[in-house]
Order: C-alpha cells, then structure tokens, then sequence
C-alpha cells in the first residue's frame, strides 16, 4: 500500500487507504506514539470485508508524519484527521480510534459532529485522569521508562516493542510477537523520539476533563474496552460511555491495550453494526460471522 499526504498548516500528514473506494468511508486514529500501521493490515482488511474502505495515517510527530516545534491540543490533532478525510474528499467517515487515538476521536464528534457518520472509542478515557489504574501504577511506570529508551537499530526497535507489549498487552490472548519485532523494525526510521512524545503526552493533559462536551456528541457511539487493560482501567472505557449520550459499551475478557487476531471478528461486527445504525439499518450485529 503506498504512502500519501497531506497538510494541516505546516504540518504534514502521512496516511494510505485499504480497500475499494466504493465501500463506507471509515478513518482509524492510532494511539500514543504508534504508527498507522499499528492498526494490523489483518484489522483492516477485516473492516474492507465488511464493506468499508479504510484510511489510516501518522499523527503528527508519528510515523512519517511532521515532527512538531511546539505544544499542540487534541483539537490540532483532530484537524489532522479532517486534514485526510479532506485530502479523500470524504465529506464525513466513521472513526475509530484506539487509546490517545480515541481522545482524538471523541474531541472530532464533539466539535466535528458533521464530519463524524459514527464514533468508535477503543481503550480509551474522556479525560486523562481516569486513565491508570493506581494498583498497575508500577507497571505503567515500568512501560513509560521502557519506551523512552533509544534503541539501537531496528532489531532492537523489534525487541523493545515486543517487551513493551508484554506489559500492556491481552493477558488472555497470546500476542503475535513476529508480528510486533517486524513492525517496531520497519518502524525504526521514523520512530518517535522522548520530546515528541512528550508533546503528544502534554496534549493529552492539557484538554482535562472532556465530560461536558462529550455531552453535546449527537452521533451513534460505540465504547470498546478490555476487561484486562493496564494501560486504561476499564472505569475509563465505562465513563466514555457515561459522557456520551446513547453511547453502548462493550467490554472484552482477557483484553489488554491492544487488539488481539482473536477479536478481529467481534470488533470488527460491532464496529459494522454502530456504522449501520447511523443509515437506520440493521446490521448483520456483533454475533453474526462472515
């Protein structure tokens, strides 16, 4: 898949699409420091099965996305993703967006609800102080030091990524560790550097507590969380859904603060089910297979 991109201002946006340019417009927003391709073209490919034609993209100081030179908010990030589905002259998309990826989400329905057809908020918190869980505190402290290491080339970008998954990854899942060596060594050249997450990090806290304008989101939103989430208790996933009005929460046994193969079906399903109930359509549901 090849690499395109666009501009918000003097930031650059790298993104690529899967699928035909037919099918439902859906826009993955990845998470903290992640490159687009952390949504697993397995995940995707998944989707495009279920009629969409995904995008997905770097955010900014991600990936091959524009290093910034100074702080930015979650809403600057939210122009990012009207910035891609702009650049594919989709008047509006479905979005799902996982971790700081949902934050950016949730502040596009808010402030964006005509360019949002549905919201999918995975791992994610409606204001940053609900995030870490006070008992994994020690665990998320070790991810945190773990991350801002350097690594020396791409091999060790493989093996540090693999570590870092095994803190914060699906304890009820087995993680595809070949899978993650090979992304965190093809990640290697455009990785993020410790100033830039720490912009990405100082955005995050700096939009506080988003509850009241969660309130104001008219679109049909879906609330996707991990029972076993270290990263993002499952009292935040469940808050998400409490700010939004009509919003459904599901959560997931077993799950971490990723995306296990396992679950590719039952997320994929609910994502196709709370795309269909924005045209008034019963889905085929989360318990269908195809």
């Amino acid at each position: 898949m090849s690499v395109a991109t666009t501009s918000n201002g003097d930031i650059e946006i790298a993104y690529q699409t899967v699928g035909p340019a037919g099918g439902r417009p859906l826009l993955l927003i990845t998470g903290f420091t992640a490159p687009m391709a952390a949504w697993p073209d397995g995940f995707c490919a998944a989707l495009v099965d279920r009629g969409f034609h995904v995008a997905r993209f770097d955010n900014r100081d991600a990936g091959r996305s524009s290093r910034a030179t100074r702080r930015y908010t979650l809403a600057e990030m939210a122009g990012d993703a009207l910035a891609v589905l702009d650049a594919l002259g989709w008047p509006a998309a479905h979005v799902v967006g996982q971790s700081m990826g949902g934050m950016v989400g949730q502040v596009l329905a808010a402030r964006h609800g005509e360019r949002v057809l549905s919201l999918t908020s995975m791992s994610s918190a409606p204001d940053h102080r609900v995030r870490v869980d006070p008992r994994r505190l020690g665990l998320v402290l070790r991810y945190l030091v773990l991350s801002a290491r350097t690594p020396a080339g791409p091999a060790a970008a493989g093996e540090q990524l693999v570590r870092l998954m095994r803190l914060i990854g699906s304890p009820g899942y087995p993680p595809d560790e070949a899978w993650l060596r090979r992304l965190g060594a093809e990640s290697f050249a455009h990785r993020t550097d410790l100033a830039a997450s720490r912009r990405q990090v100082a955005a995050v806290r700096a939009a506080g507590d988003r509850r009241a304008e969660l309130a104001g989101v008219r679109v049909p939103t879906l609330v996707l969380h991990g029972e076993a989430d270290p990263a993002q208790p499952p009292r935040a996933g469940r808050a998400t859904a409490a700010a939004i009005p009509g919003a459904r929460f599901v959560g997931y046994p077993g799950m971490g603060h990723d995306v296990p193969r396992e679950l590719w079906p039952a997320i994929s399903a609910e994502i196709e089910a709370v795309a269909a109930s924005r045209d008034g359509v019963a889905g085929p549901g989360p318990a269908a297979a195809r």
